[in-house]
């Protein structure tokens, strides 16, 4: 196991891999840039099972059969990574998953959306924010990234419990 993709860092927000900012607040909006499968301080691309936490492994069904976990494992550990990326981002901002209102889903291949879909009921469990699905062939870094998702969240400044 990848021990620089498990230890889970003091920062763990979405991290920009060149000069732009990861996640910016306008107003009552936070908007948060395409976030891929990547551990910028690692430097190293999520690829599978190994590549996340065993609590998530876990969560995401790790079947241990080597050929359902070699073909789902890739696109469920960067769903994982990415969301869970979303989740640390929308709180150092001061809010939550359930503030996340729209959601733009980039995929290499939109048959990875059913696997997607799976783990983007464990972020949001209840309804999930409006959403957009792309898919996209020569546009994402590297061949290794199955997924980016960029996330818009409503989160108001003057909330008393914020």
């Amino acid at each position: 196991m990848n021990e620089s993709l498990n230890d889970t860092p003091k920062d763990s927000t979405a991290q920009p891999l060149a000069r732009y900012a990861a996640w910016r607040r306008a107003g009552d909006f936070v908007f948060l840039s395409g976030v891929i499968a990547v551990n910028p301080a690692a430097k190293l691309i999520v690829r599978g099972f190994d590549d996340v936490p065993l609590e998530a492994q876990a969560l995401l069904g790790r079947s241990g059969e080597f050929s359902t976990d070699l073909r789902e494992g890739p696109i469920l550990a960067q769903s994982w990574y990415v969301l869970n990326s979303i989740r640390a981002t929308m709180e150092a901002a001061g809010g939550e998953m359930h503030d996340v209102i729209k959601l733009v889903q980039y995929f290499k291949n939109l048959d990875h959306f059913p696997y997607y879909n799976r783990v983007r009921k464990l972020f949001f469990p209840h309804q999930p924010p409006t959403s957009t699905v792309v898919e996209v062939s020569g546009m994402l870094p590297t061949p290794d990234i199955l997924i980016e998702v960029e996330a818009t969240a409503y989160l108001p400044l003057n909330t008393p419990s914020r």
